[in-house]
């Protein structure tokens, strides 16, 4: 986790021990990581316990319910096309190349509360073709995700949101999230079927055929303003749902809208957009962890070493996310690339510190570099 946080650059594992000032041999760290003996599962479980704590023991304010989101979605960690020795490497889907990329694939959640975010859990996702291929049990990526929703721990006096984008508003997903008591809050496609009048049609046919602008409500968001109409009833398999069609600034019969479903029809519909653009920290948290982490720089064969890489991200994360908010002061909120800069410096004044105390005690200078592994 030091080297994590300290390493700027390329974060391979040999990166990372360096600039954590590890000894040890390379061997060791990568042995640390494909063989030990040390339990992922119950470093995860403790892990978890710790963010449940930390949010649980925020009040909310008066005689209101906590609320607590709970965000779905998947990511690919991008590998060169001439790495073949990888375990369970294969063609996914990228949503941001718009094509299949050699990659591995997990589905992650990520729990939004009382204005903290945590990256909370996540299930490697591998294509059927490969399970087979490798006789491995083969989960779809909705069911990896009813999994973690399965499972997730919610209090009694605990209202919780599971947003998704329309990938995973799937009927499995929806009746997992009812049975827990959870509301949903995710994107839908314009190509599901809605019941006006007995008559069912897809949404982008309702909308080019019968939506006008006078029947749209104007609805201002965080600045921004959408034109919605508001539909309330079935929709494909579901009995009732509210589903949101919206445009941004102005209405255009011929752009198909962009549509929110929930299934907490209580609630209006600034309430229902903001809540859905919470989404936006797995996005944004799929950033930090690639480009400030390095969670796809692995360069470990073993798909047991990955994994344990993985997690070990998933638990720098939380602690940056801790010490951002312990960090903050006010309105003066820092982000986690604002926690990283801290952390690098004041290591940095620590090691200064360290050199200025050693030349007061007239420690010869290579004993001091020999000491900070470092040379002249």
């Amino acid at each position: 986790m030091h080297g994590i946080i300290l390493c700027e650059g390329r974060k391979n594992v040999t990166q990372i021990r360096n600039a954590a000032g590890n000894e040890r041999h390379l061997s060791s760290v990568t042995r640390f990581l494909n063989e030990s003996p040390w339990s992922l599962n119950r470093m995860q479980r403790r892990r978890l316990e710790r963010i449940r704590q930390q949010i649980c023991n925020r009040q909310p304010k008066g005689n209101n319910r906590r609320v607590t989101f709970l965000l779905v979605d998947d990511t690919a960690c991008k590998k060169n096309a001439t790495t073949r020795q990888m375990d369970q490497l294969d063609f996914h889907f990228s949503h941001d190349e718009g094509k299949g990329v050699w990659s591995h694939c997990i589905v992650t959640t990520h729990v939004v509360a009382e204005n903290r975010s945590y990256a909370w859990d996540f299930r490697p996702y591998v294509r059927e073709s490969y399970c087979e291929q490798h006789q491995l049990p083969f989960k779809s990526k909705n069911e990896l995700a009813v999994e973690m929703i399965t499972v997730f721990p919610a209090a009694e006096d605990e209202s919780v949101y599971v947003l998704m984008d329309s990938w995973y508003t799937s009927q499995k997903m929806l009746d997992a999230c009812n049975a827990r008591g959870f509301h949903v809050i995710a994107a839908v496609k314009a190509n599901r079927k809605v019941c006006i009048a007995g008559v069912r049609i897809s949404i982008s046919e309702f909308s080019a055929q019968y939506v006008r602008n006078e029947d749209l409500r104007s609805v201002t968001v965080e600045s921004k303003r959408y034109r919605v109409y508001a539909y309330e009833g079935p929709l494909a398999e579901t009995e009732n749902v509210c589903v949101l069609l919206s445009w941004e600034e102005k209405f255009d019969h011929a752009r198909t809208p962009f549509c929110v479903l929930s299934t907490h029809s209580g609630l209006d519909l600034v309430t229902i957009l903001a809540y859905y653009r919470l989404r936006w920290h797995i996005e944004t948290g799929y950033r930090y962890f690639k480009e400030l982490l390095g969670f796809d720089q692995y360069q470990l064969l073993s798909f047991q070493g990955i994994s344990r890489f993985w997690a070990i991200q998933f638990l720098v994360q939380n602690l940056l996310e801790s010490q951002r908010h312990e960090w903050s002061s006010g309105q003066s909120m820092m982000t986690l690339g604002d926690v990283v800069r801290r952390f690098r410096h004041e290591h940095m004044g620590q090691m200064i510190l360290y050199v200025y105390e050693q030349a007061l005690q007239n420690k010869p200078l290579f004993d001091i570099l020999r000491d900070l592994k470092r040379s002249a």
